[in-house]
């Protein structure tokens, strides 16, 4: 499952949040601003942007309770949104290198209406 260091969330690989989310253990959640998500997101994320969060926007019904993998374009700001939510009680491991790195490894990417993004 999730790799959880003592001090904080855990990070996966793109591939390991690919197949997490993918079987169910797991609810993907973009960070990333309306303009980034509409570009292309993970199939099946739920979105909440890190300014939201960071407001105090509360998580997604569709992910409270559950396991959380976070995830942004290069892993910063998914980084900061899992501990953010880390904090609050929430099991949350985000996605080394982001939406750049899930792409370049080939997983799929959707647009709006759940779309494939090429």
């Amino acid at each position: 499952m999730f790799t959880f260091l003592r001090c904080g969330p855990g990070r996966l690989t793109p591939h390991l949040a690919h197949q997490q989310v993918g079987d169910g253990t797991a609810v993907p959640l973009d960070v990333r601003e309306e303009p980034e998500w509409n570009a292309g997101h993970a199939p099946g994320s739920l979105h909440l942007p890190l300014s939201g969060l960071m407001a105090g926007e509360p998580l997604l019904a569709a992910a409270r309770g559950k396991p959380v993998v976070t995830i942004c374009r290069s892993g910063h700001r998914s980084r900061q949104a899992a501990k953010l939510l880390a904090e609050h009680g929430v099991q949350a491991a985000d996605v080394t290198g982001g939406m750049t790195a899930w792409a370049r490894q080939g997983l799929p990417v959707v647009g709006p209406g759940g779309v494939a993004v090429s």
